[in-house]
């Protein structure tokens, strides 16, 4: 099955991340494979860029005595990111910033060394252990990210001679001075353990990767490792702290003006913050994860807030991304601690409703009313009996319907697998 970009989620993923092409994201690894547009490159401070080369940012600062650059986008990004550092600065790579060792943040830099560049890669202590945690997980990260072999055959990395690996390593804080000038790289646990954000104290500039985007932070990533959305708000806080006239973000447009940005910290954390005491409260109390998402609660002006938007992520998802982090894997029904296979269940449901033709036709019923619920519906039928030729018609309807009306990508992404296993149950190749 040709994996495919349906229009919503190509409409998410633009809003989300830029300048994307569904065919780079599929070959993310992929250093023959760009985002086949030209890069955005915008003067934000003196000296200062903010360059979009395809679907992530990248910051850029010259310095008298070499320039420091902030990520390098994906792999295939390279070429493209060297032409454009080079259409504003002809001084050489002094020093580079990992933000995080995500796969579209890390992967770009290959393009610099094979042209003659040797910076100093600098990047939390913790990078490395995400790079191995790649290497380890090289499969299931290529799954779930939806990858396909790049030009080298491979889908995900899974050598060390797939990365550009840091040459110094920082734990909490790290000053850099570059051509007399002060960098202060720091620490913050967001997206991921190994976040790093790069404050220009004289520009006051900031360069935070993903801890800030211009949209809902992606703190609750139902597939991927822990998220850390308290962490992540007490490093919006620091931020604000500075009063930055400037934030470039790791993916969609830059915050720019000292009012904007500070409203944009603090409404950022705000978020969060309701969030996390939200969930600690619910558990606190005993009260189930499930009730917990649904009596979450998002003040009306944060829900609306123009840089905040749940393009990507969704609240309810972070939700529950704090409640495993503070809580077990159970999520408190007594059936679900051993349970019968999702199968099986599915098979008595459907002997109860009076076989799975009643269950199909009732989905379809409640597709019109109730999306939510025709989903379980539609999956029971499914479940029930992949061979039926309804049933499976019925299950990619009903998720497809769910996936269309949904504005989070990452909702989108999600629901659409049901199409993966209604082809695998035709067992067609």
């Amino acid at each position: 099955m040709t994996p495919t970009f349906p229009e919503n989620q190509q409409s998410a993923a633009r809003a989300a991340f830029g300048l994307f092409n569904p065919e780079q994201g599929r070959r993310i690894f992929d250093r023959t494979q760009g985002s086949g547009f030209e890069p955005r490159v915008v003067d934000v401070a003196p000296r200062t860029w903010f360059i979009q080369p395809g679907m992530v940012n990248v910051g850029l600062f010259e310095t008298d005595d070499g320039l420091l650059l902030v990520d390098c986008g994906c792999a295939g990004d390279g070429p493209a990111l060297l032409k454009a550092v080079r259409s504003v600065s002809d001084k050489p790579l002094h020093t580079v910033v990992y933000t995080h060792g995500h796969s579209d943040h890390a992967f770009g830099l290959w393009a610099f060394l094979e042209a003659g560049e040797r910076p100093e890669i600098v990047a939390h202590r913790a990078l490395p252990t995400h790079f191995d945690r790649y290497m380890k997980t090289a499969g299931l990260n290529a799954r779930v990210n939806g990858q396909r072999p790049g030009a080298d055959g491979k889908a995900w990395p899974d050598a060390r001679e797939d990365f550009v690996w840091p040459t110094r390593l920082f734990d909490d804080r790290l000053e850099l001075t570059i051509g007399g000038e002060r960098f202060v790289v720091r620490h913050g646990k967001g997206e991921t353990d190994d976040a790093a954000w790069v404050w220009a104290p004289e520009r006051r500039v900031i360069a935070a990767g993903d801890l800030v985007t211009g949209y809902l932070p992606n703190a609750g990533n139902p597939k991927k490792v822990q998220r850390y959305a308290e962490e992540w708000a007490e490093a919006a806080e620091e931020m604000a702290s500075l009063s930055p006239s400037v934030i470039i973000t790791g993916h969609g447009d830059p915050a720019t003006g000292t009012d904007a940005v500070a409203d944009e910290l603090t409404s950022l954390a705000r978020y969060l913050r309701i969030i996390v005491e939200h969930a600690l409260t619910g558990l606190n109390n005993g009260v189930l994860p499930d009730e917990i998402v649904a009596t979450l609660e998002i003040p009306e002006q944060l829900r609306h807030h123009p840089r905040l938007p749940a393009l990507y992520d969704k609240p309810e998802f972070i939700c529950r991304n704090v409640i495993r982090r503070y809580s077990g894997w159970w999520d408190g029904y007594p059936s679900h601690l051993l349970p019968a296979s999702q199968d099986a269940q599915a098979a008595e449901v459907a002997r109860l409703a009076g076989g799975v033709a009643a269950l199909v036709e009732r989905a379809r019923t409640l597709s019109a009313t109730d999306l939510r619920l025709a989903c379980h519906v539609a999956e029971w039928a499914f479940l029930a009996d992949r061979s039926d030729e309804d049933a499976r018609a019925c299950y990619r309807e009903v998720l497809e319907a769910r996936a269309g009306a949904e504005p989070s990508l990452m909702a989108q992404v999600n629901f659409r697998v049901s199409a993966g296993w209604v082809h695998a149950a035709t067992g067609e190749v």
